[in-house]
């Protein structure tokens, strides 16, 4: 088995007033509320939500 490599993510701006499509990024990445730090797996799906609502996010690469 190989290990994906994985992003930590921070969500330091609301989503509020934010088009439904950075809405639904936010929502796909698994955020649930304010500062919540999440681990994604590194795909190219993941990683295109993370640089549309780049400046939402506090990336901490792991």
């Amino acid at each position: 088995m190989t290990k994906d490599k994985e992003i930590k993510i921070k969500l330091v701006k609301s989503g509020i007033g934010r088009m439904q499509k950075h809405k639904l990024c936010i929502k796909g990445l698994g955020f649930k509320k304010l500062n919540q730090t999440v681990t994604v797996v590194d795909t190219p799906s993941n990683r295109g939500m993370i640089n549309k609502i780049s400046d939402m996010l506090e990336i901490m690469e792991k």
